[in-house]
């Protein structure tokens, strides 16, 4: 079963977002507007929409920015990447047998993890 969690932003990066947000709002209304039309525009409605996302999130206490998944699985096949459960029959028995000539099981353990693969069929 996978466990969720969720992370979410400190209040000070938050607090800092709507402060700088506050910042450039006023400066797009009162400097960049007047001397540059149509760019202070622009300039103030993106400053305003930065302000509006912080003070959106600051409200909601630190709203989730992002999950993260926590899957319980066995260890990867040779650093594939891949769940051990994950590969199939013949990989799984070829990846046995190469524990068993490299002399990392014994004979005992490789017939009892074989059989047990092939138990699986």
């Amino acid at each position: 079963m996978a466990k969720k969690i969720q992370v979410r932003a400190q209040k000070f990066p938050l607090l800092m977002n709507c402060f700088v947000g506050v910042l450039f709002v006023l400066l797009g209304i009162f400097v960049v507007i007047p001397a540059s039309g149509l760019f202070g525009v622009v300039w103030t409605l993106v400053a305003a929409a930065i302000l509006a996302n912080g003070t959106y999130h600051l409200l909601k206490r630190g709203a989730a920015t992002s999950e993260i998944y926590i899957t319980d699985t066995e260890e990867p096949d040779g650093g594939s990447g891949r769940p051990y459960k994950s590969l199939d029959t013949e990989e799984r028995l070829t990846a046995l047998r190469d524990l068993y000539d490299r002399r990392l099981i014994t004979h005992e353990e490789y017939e009892a993890k074989r059989a047990e693969i092939l138990k699986e069929l």
